[in-house]
């Protein structure tokens, strides 16, 4: 397992999209750093809104989401396609999302891997209330499998930046979580 040492999007530049777009977006930072513990206050002072970290980047992960939730940020916990979810469960109590990496964290452009899906699914299952995140060859070809699965925040970007029409790319993700969420809410 390797992560990087350093972040390509720093706090400077959260710092500098809040102060331009104010208070309205989102920001959740996927930290895929070797150290996340150096990076929450920065981060917090910036203006990030959630703090994604790897759960194979850290010693202590509860320390970690103590942390991030003092620095009055909601705590994302991520893991690699070859971490079983199991090893997330013990903290998804105390969580706000949970990331299931659909490809290898590195490079955007890959392909997404359809055998990551039963976590997803598990993880709805035992979690409902739970936000499910998918990143990695996730677009039109892809999404109805995410959304079925369980995953209710889609991060896309390759299909979006490649698009034509990128807003007519994003309509449809979101059409087709909302429209699986509202199923899963009928079907209890």
């Amino acid at each position: 397992m390797h992560f990087v040492p350093n972040i390509t999007f720093g706090h400077p530049v959260v710092e500098s999209l809040r102060k331009q777009l104010g208070q309205d977006p989102f920001f959740d930072m996927h930290m895929m750093v070797s150290r996340p513990e150096q990076w929450v206050k920065p981060m917090a002072v910036a203006g990030a809104n959630q703090y994604t970290f790897h759960l194979e980047a850290t010693e202590n992960p509860g320390a970690l989401i103590k942390d991030i939730r003092e620095n009055g940020m909601k705590v994302g916990l991520a893991i690699k396609p070859g971490t079983t979810v199991e090893y997330l469960a013990p903290w998804a109590n105390q969580i706000d999302m949970a990331l299931v990496m659909t490809v290898e964290p590195g490079f955007g452009g890959q392909k997404f891997m359809d055998d990551m899906m039963p976590k997803v699914h598990w993880l709805r299952t035992q979690f409902p209330s739970l936000d499910i995140e998918v990143d990695g060859g996730v677009g039109p070809d892809t999404i109805h499998k995410c959304a079925e699965a369980g995953a209710n925040m889609i991060v896309s970007g390759s299909a979006i930046m490649r698009s034509e029409d990128p807003r007519s790319v994003i309509n449809l993700l979101r059409n087709v979580c909302s429209e699986a969420a509202q199923k899963r809410s009928l079907d209890r």
